[in-house]
C-alpha cells in the first residue's frame, strides 16, 4: 500500500509535472506558487489515502500470516488475563461461601465484660469503686431475654489456690497425686453458646448451681489425663482434698477450645467454695443478623445504670466480612496476574521488535514509494494492539471457565461481575498497545535508504 506525498514532504522520484505546465510547452496561465508551497487542488491531490480500514486489513494480515508466532506472542497476555478473570471471579464466589459459613458461628457470637480500668467511669468525687465493677451474678439471664438471643452463659477462670485435681476412682492416679488442670464456672446453657456436644454423661444444671453441689464436667482432653472415660460408675476427682462427682464429658466445642483441658464448675460451686465473686465474662450466641442488636443492647441489660461501664465485643457485618476476605484474596492473586501481564507484555514487545527488524527492507521499500512514519509507526502499534486484544479475549473465555468450573466442583454458586468480562480484553489490548509503543517508534523512525542497506 503506498501513499501519495504530502504537503512538505519531498517528491517522489520520477514524478512528472502537472499537464499544461511550463515543460508540457503550453502558456502559463496562473502565477507560479513560491517554492515549496503547494495550494488548491494540488494540496487535496497530495493528502494520505492510507484510511484505518486499510490500515487494519494490512495488521490482520501481517498477525495471522505466522500463526505459530502469534499463539506464542499472546500466551502471557493469556495468562496474565485469564488469572485475573478467575481471581475476582474466585475471591467473589469464596468470599461469599466463606461470609455465609461465618454468620452461622462466628458472626452470631457477642461477649460482654466490664471494661478495664481506662474506661471505667469515675465517681463524682473522682474515684473509682473496684466493688462495683462487676457483671451481676445473674448476667446469663439477664441477657437471654434480649430479642435475638438463643442462648447466654457466664465464664469466669477460677483461682483454685494452688490445688491440684486427682483421679481416684479409676485408680491411674492415686489420691495424693495431681495434675494441674484449669478450673472454669460456668452457668447457663454451656453446649448452646459454645456450639459444643457432650462425649458422655449431661452437663449439671440450675439446680446444681443454686445447691452449689460438688459436681463438675471435664473436658474430654482433662478426663484422658484423670483417667476417666465412663461415667456409669459415677467416677469422682478431687480438687485439693475435696471429692467432686463427675456427670459428664464434653466432647467438642467449636468456640472456646480451651474448654477442652478444663475442669468445669457450675457457677454456684464456685461462689461457695472458691470466694468467686462475680462472672467474669457473658458469652451470647444469637440468630443470625442479630449480633449488632445484642451487643447495643446488652450493655444495658446488665448495667442500666451505668452501661458504659461494660464493653462488648460484637463480630463484624456480615458485609463488611466478605469485602475484607475478598480484598485478601485479591491482593495475593492479583499480584500473579500483574507478573503475568507484565511477561505477556514483554513478550508482544520482544517480537514486534524483532517483527521490525525483520521487515526492515518492507519498511525502506514502502517509505520510498511514499509511506509516511505514521503509516509505519500505526501499523506496527495496531498489530501489537490485536495481539493484546486476541488475548484478552481468550484469557477472558479461559478465567470465566475456570470460575464457573471450580464453583460446580465445589458446589458453590458462581459469582463474576459482567463488567470485569467486558474490561478484561480491553486490559489486554490496552497491554498490547503499550507493549508495541516502543516498536513502533522504532519503525517509523527508520530512513529508506539504511533499511534498503539492510541496517538500522
Amino acid at each position: 500500500m503506498t501513499a501519495p506525498v504530502g504537503p512538505g514532504d519531498d517528491p517522489a522520484p520520477g514524478d512528472d509535472p502537472a499537464p499544461g505546465g511550463p515543460s508540457a510547452g503550453g502558456p502559463s496561465t496562473v502565477d507560479p506558487a513560491p517554492a515549496g508551497e503547494v495550494t488548491g487542488s494540488a494540496a487535496r491531490s497530495f493528502r494520505s489515502r492510507f484510511a484505518l480500514l486499510d490500515l487494519l486489513d494490512e495488521s490482520v494480515l501481517s498477525v495471522s500470516a505466522r500463526p505459530a508466532r502469534l499463539i506464542l506472542t499472546m500466551v502471557g497476555c493469556v495468562a496474565g488475563i485469564a488469572a485475573l478473570v478467575a481471581t475476582l471471579g474466585l475471591a467473589q464466589t469464596a468470599s461469599g461461601q466463606i461470609a455465609e459459613r461465618f454468620d452461622a458461628v462466628a458472626a452470631t457470637r457477642v461477649v460482654a465484660q466490664m471494661a478495664d480500668a481506662a474506661g471505667r467511669a469515675a465517681g463524682p468525687d473522682g474515684s473509682v469503686e473496684p466493688e462495683t465493677m462487676t457483671l451481676p451474678r445473674d448476667a446469663a439471664a439477664r441477657v437471654a431475654r434480649l430479642a435475638g438471643v438463643q442462648a447466654a452463659a457466664t465464664y469466669s477462670a477460677v483461682d483454685a489456690g494452688g490445688a491440684r485435681v486427682s483421679g481416684v476412682d479409676t485408680g491411674v492416679l492415686g489420691a495424693g497425686s495431681g495434675v494441674d488442670l484449669p478450673l472454669v464456672a460456668i452457668s447457663g446453657d454451656l453446649l448452646g453458646t459454645e456450639v459444643g456436644t457432650l462425649a458422655a454423661g449431661r452437663m449439671f444444671d440450675i439446680g446444681h448451681s443454686r445447691r452449689a453441689d460438688p459436681v463438675v464436667v471435664l473436658g474430654h482432653r482433662a478426663a484422658e489425663r484423670l483417667g476417666v472415660s465412663r461415667i456409669d460408675i459415677q467416677p469422682s476427682v478431687f480438687i485439693g482434698d475435696r471429692p467432686y462427682l463427675v456427670v459428664g464429658i464434653l466432647g467438642g466445642v467449636e468456640r472456646r477450645t480451651d474448654l477442652l483441658d478444663s475442669v468445669i464448675l457450675p457457677d454456684g460451686t464456685a461462689f461457695a467454695r472458691f470466694d468467686l465473686t462475680a462472672p467474669a465474662q457473658v458469652d451470647i450466641r444469637t440468630v443470625v443478623g442479630a449480633a449488632q442488636q445484642v451487643g447495643a443492647q446488652a450493655p444495658i441489660a446488665l448495667r442500666p445504670n451505668d452501661p458504659q461501664l461494660v464493653d462488648t465485643q460484637v463480630p463484624p457485618k456480615p458485609g463488611r466480612l466478605a469485602e475484607n476476605v475478598a480484598g485478601d484474596v485479591n491482593a495475593l492473586f492479583l499480584a500473579f496476574g500483574a507478573v503475568a501481564l507484565i511477561v505477556g507484555g514483554l513478550g508482544i514487545a520482544n517480537v514486534t521488535l524483532l517483527s521490525v527488524l525483520e521487515r526492515s527492507g518492507e519498511i525502506g521499500l514502502r517509505r520510498a514509494v511514499g509511506a509516511r512514519r505514521r503509516h509505519i509507526a500505526g501499523q506496527f502499534l495496531v498489530e501489537s494492539g490485536l495481539i493484546g486484544l486476541l488475548g484478552g479475549l481468550i484469557g477472558t473465555a479461559l478465567g470465566v471457565i475456570g470460575v464457573v468450573v471450580t464453583a460446580a466442583v465445589q458446589q458453590w454458586t458462581p459469582i463474576l461481575d459482567s463488567r470485569l468480562a467486558l474490561l478484561a480484553p480491553l486490559v489486554g489490548a490496552g497491554i498490547g498497545l503499550l507493549a508495541g509503543g516502543y516498536p513502533a517508534w522504532k519503525a517509523g523512525s527508520i530512513e529508506p535508504i539504511t533499511a534498503m542497506r539492510g541496517g538500522l
